[in-house]
């Protein structure tokens, strides 16, 4: 049975209320897709995803990064990534080849995957900027350090 977590140091204040409203995995998982969704239509002429163009960005800022690395900093397990890169890889985005141990596999950017960087970032940064416009600046940088508070204590 998993460990349960103590994220709060002070009993809740929800008791009563909608489950639904007040569940933080519900309202994170619905605003998740609905930017998923947003730049995912920003991104359509592209052919990428956003969350393809996520994995080609952080193999970029890490290039030849183990499967192990890159999951630990995109926050996915290893067989959901290794699932996510399967398309990347047959459209030649990325390559994976064999590290000094035979189960270590390393991840690279090929030329392609970069070419569909360069078209794909003034798209994304279009997406970035219509969506910090609305919602404003210094909303969206309390936003970002509001979501890291909440990764870092469900790891903690």
């Amino acid at each position: 049975m998993p460990q349960k977590k103590n994220l709060s140091k002070k009993p809740s204040s929800d008791a009563g209320l909608d489950p639904l409203a007040v569940c933080a995995c519900n309202n994170l998982r619905r605003a998740s897709r609905a930017v998923t969704q947003f730049y995912d239509d920003m991104l359509q002429t592209t052919g990428l995803r956003s969350t393809q163009l996520v994995i080609l960005l952080a193999v970029m800022q890490n290039d030849n990064v183990g499967i192990a690395q890159l999951s630990r900093t995109l926050g996915m397990n290893a067989s959901t990534l290794n699932r996510n890169l399967r398309p990347l890889t047959r459209q030649k985005l990325l390559s994976i080849t064999d590290g000094q141990s035979s189960q270590r596999k390393l991840i690279q950017l090929t030329d392609a995957g970069r070419k569909a960087i360069t078209q794909a970032t003034p798209i994304w940064q279009a997406a970035q900027n219509q969506l910090v416009g609305h919602v404003g600046a210094d909303r969206y940088a309390g936003l970002l350090a509001d979501l890291g508070s909440i990764v870092d204590a469900t790891r903690a």
